[in-house]
Formats: structure tokens, sequence, C-alpha cells
């Protein structure tokens, strides 16, 4: 019987969880290694902010992208894991492969490809959530497209030789964050941990990445990445047949423990979840007004950072703010996210649920309406203030910060270069003041207002007279005038 992902709400920062491929060699692995795989970064300037569509449909992403995520200017979309997993309704279900075949509740080969061939037309590129850490933690089934496994049996992928069996006196999971060992080459929830330092397993990743590759895939989301040594994806990544556009990696961090994100800066971007938490913690009454320099806090730097108000995990175990709990600030701290130089920006787009455990209403298949989603479907990129915002950030691209101002803890205003300002009040009183800025003389479009410019502000001689009303905000660009 498949287990409850329960970690979600007994780890501080839960590991979702996702896999990788193969038993006895079953062709040629691709053993040349190719150093320019290594440290794919998201583009600078234009087009950098990625939508992770959580249990959207193959079908439904290609239509989302050409109706609306391309138009609006996203450069990336993330999708479910694209490999056959163990059945069941639960969204994480997804994270539990039993074959490296793209056959899942999201659709089959055929869709996946057209769904990749659709974006790239629409201008979007396509992320793989990808895991190279474990397979499933059933101890037998059958997958969704049919083929049977046990725990540490897969045929034609992996047996048991390929898998860790670290043996511990109360079984093979992780007991010990403070034990590197453990936490890399235990299990996670009872997930059968890939021996990913064995050169057949490597090898069978890098097969399965490059296969995705070869679909057209952009990038990839490495889940669970703080459970496989780095030097191990580093390896894998030398594999692969051409160099990712983009490589994001899942690394929780925690206090005192010995595997730390800075290690895996050398094989790409790290999700920065202490950049989460210090969003949740500022906005939810410890003071806006500490956001100003987010590089000297002892995090990865913000050109190797992944960042995120939410995301699927965090939504469900409460360790960041959501639409659900804390909307007014959960909007705020996403137009933060997406006007402020630090990291690459991801935009969570999910739907409601009453339990941790349920999966995509409709089948998966997203549906958005207007500004909006539908049918429980919340369709947040849709948002207009995030739309608007990633014109914004379009705009500014690179643009320094300045112009930074905070009359009191709870109120924010700052600029980028000569392209951008925005003004971010998280006080529950209006906030009117004269704001100095360098953008040019002439009247500019609030994009969080509305995408008609129904209102806008008038910049002379370098300032402007603007009220932003409580628990709101206000940004224009040179992209947006009247």
């Amino acid at each position: 019987m498949l287990k409850s992902l329960r970690w979600v709400l007994l780890l501080s920062y839960v590991q979702s969880c996702f896999s990788a491929p193969a038993t006895a060699p079953t062709g040629t692995l691709h053993t040349v290694h190719n150093a320019s795989a290594i440290q794919a970064r998201a583009p600078s300037g234009s087009k950098s902010v990625i939508i992770q569509m959580f249990e959207w449909t193959w079908d439904s992403i290609a239509a989302e992208c050409t109706d609306f995520v391309g138009p609006a200017g996203y450069g990336f979309v993330q999708v479910s894991p694209p490999a056959e997993h163990v059945s069941g309704s639960q969204w994480w279900t997804d994270y539990q492969p039993v074959s490296y075949t793209i056959n899942s509740k999201r659709g089959n080969r055929d869709q996946f490809a057209k769904m990749v061939s659709t974006c790239h037309d629409a201008g979007v590129k396509v992320l793989a959530d990808t895991l190279f850490n474990h397979m499933s933690g059933a101890d037998s089934g059958t997958g969704v497209g049919g083929s049977s496994f046990t725990h540490y049996d897969y045929p034609g992928i992996y047996q048991t030789q390929d898998f860790h069996h670290c043996g511990l006196e109360d079984g093979d999971e992780i007991v010990n964050y403070n034990s590197r060992e453990e936490v890399q080459t235990c299990e996670l929830d009872n997930l059968a941990d890939l021996a990913t330092d064995t050169d057949y397993v490597r090898g069978r990743l890098a097969e399965y990445a490059n296969d995705l590759l070869s679909l057209g895939v952009d990038g990839f989301r490495l889940d669970a990445a703080k459970h496989i040594p780095t030097d191990d994806i580093h390896n894998i990544l030398s594999r692969l047949d051409s160099t990712p556009g983009y490589i994001s990696q899942e690394v929780i961090f925690g206090e005192g423990e010995p595997v730390q994100p800075s290690e895996y800066v050398q094989n790409g971007d790290v999700q920065e979840f202490r950049y989460t938490s210090a969003l949740k913690d500022a906005f939810s009454g410890g003071g806006i007004s500490s956001l100003q320099d987010l590089d000297n806090r002892g995090w990865v730097s913000g050109d190797q950072a992944n960042v995120f108000v939410t995301n699927h995990d965090t939504e469900r175990n409460g360790n960041s703010l959501t639409q659900s709990s804390s909307s007014n600030t959960y909007v705020t701290a996403t137009i933060f996210s997406l006007a402020h130089p630090y990291g690459t920006p991801t935009i969570l787009s999910s739907y409601t649920f009453s339990s941790i455990d349920d999966g995509a209403p409709n089948n998966g298949a997203g549906t958005c309406s207007g500004t909006g989603g539908s049918g429980g479907w919340l369709c947040q990129h849709r948002w207009v203030a995030f739309s608007g915002m990633v014109g914004f950030r379009n705009t500014v691209g690179d643009a320094a910060l300045n112009n930074w101002v905070s009359p009191q803890s709870q109120q924010i205003a700052f600029g980028r270069g000569s392209a951008g300002f925005v003004a971010i009040n998280n006080a529950d009183e209006d906030w009117s003041a004269t704001f100095q800025t360098q953008l040019g003389d002439g009247t500019y479009c609030d994009v969080i207002a509305s995408g008609n410019c129904s209102s806008s502000v008038k910049v002379s001689g370098g300032s402007f007279d603007a009220t932003v009303p409580a628990r709101s905000a206000l940004a224009i660009h040179t992209g947006a005038t009247a």
C-alpha cells in the first residue's frame, strides 16, 4: 500500500521526491564528460521568471503557453516529473518513479514532446522537475504505464546493487541530519535511494536526462539534491550531450548540518530556502525594511540562487506565506520577489486543497479564466499583480537597486536603475509620499493596479507623488507608459 509522505509535516523543510533510472545495461551509456554542461544559469536580462505549473497535464501546459504564458513574457515553465510513477491520485505519486518511460498522469511521450514544442513556439522554455535521488517507496506494485516493480528491482533499469542500503539499527530511513552519510545514503520515507556513487547509476541517470534533452527540455529542477553528494551530480551532468539552459537544485538549509547549499553551486543554481523563510518572517510582522541587502546574509549569492515565496512543499508544511493563509502578504511578498534583484524567481501556479495529499482537480487539466483560475485551479501566474511584475522584471533586467527608502519597518520603495521603481506598503494604513526616482519624465502605468493602465503616476524632475494603499504596492517601468 502506498505511504503518504508524512515527512511533509515532520521535516522543517520537506524534500519532495521523484527519481532516476536502470538495472542491467540495456544499451550504450554516455561516458564522455562534457564540462560545458555544468553551471547552467538563468539568462540575465529579459524573460527569466519561472512558473512552477504544479500537477498540470502536458496538454493543458501547452495550451496555457500559447494563450497566456508566452504573451505575458514568462521565460520558463517548470513541469511535473516526466516519468512513469506509482499509481494513485495523490500529488506525491508523481515523485515516486518506477521507470523512465514518459508515461504518467500528466500524459504520454508524444503529448510531452508536443507540449515542449508548443511552449517553444510561444517563446517559453521548459524545465523538467527531475529526481536523481530515488525510485519509489512502495514495496511492490504496477506503475501507471503498466511497469511492474518491487522496492529494489525495476526490471530493465535497476536491481538491488544499484541502491544504497545503509543498514541502520532502526532501518534504512534517515534519522540524523547531522550525519552527512545518513543524509546522502539513507532513505527519505522508505524511498529507494539510488547509489549515485556508482558508474552504472550515474550513466543511467544521464541517459534519462539526455532523453529529455532530446525532446527539447531546456533544463532541470533537481529534486532532493541535498540527498545526493554534489560531486555525484557534477559527474552526471558532465555526461549530458548538450548544455541545459538552466539547472536548479533543491538543497534545504539546516542550521549546523554538514550538507550545505553552498556545496552545490558548482552544478548550477540552488533553491535558497532561507529566502523563503526571511520573506515569511518579514512580511508577517518582522519588518520588510530588513530586505534591502540579501547578498550579505551568508546565503548563496543572488546570481546562484533560485528563489520563491512558496512552492508545492512549503504551501503544505506551513514554512512559507501562502495564498490561503496570508493572501495579502503572499501577493506583496511575490511582488517583492519579482522586483528585487536577488535570485531567479519562481512563481507557483497550483490549486486549492483540503488535505496535504490532494492531487490536482479536473484530472490535472489546468483551467484558467481571465485573470485567475476556475474549477479549483488558482492560476496565480495570471494574477494581474504577478503578470504585471513579470513585465517589470523583464524590463529592468539586471539593473542595480537604487533610491531605497523605508520610512518605517513595513514600508519600502526602491528603483532598478533608470528602468523601474516599486513601492511596497505592508502596513495597515495608506502611504502617501514623494518618491525619488531615476526614471525619466513621463506618465507610467501602475502595472500592479491593472493590466490596462487605468492607474498611472506622473514622473517629473526625478520624482513623483503617489499614495500606496495599505497592504498593497505600486510598480512602474519604462515598458508600460501611458
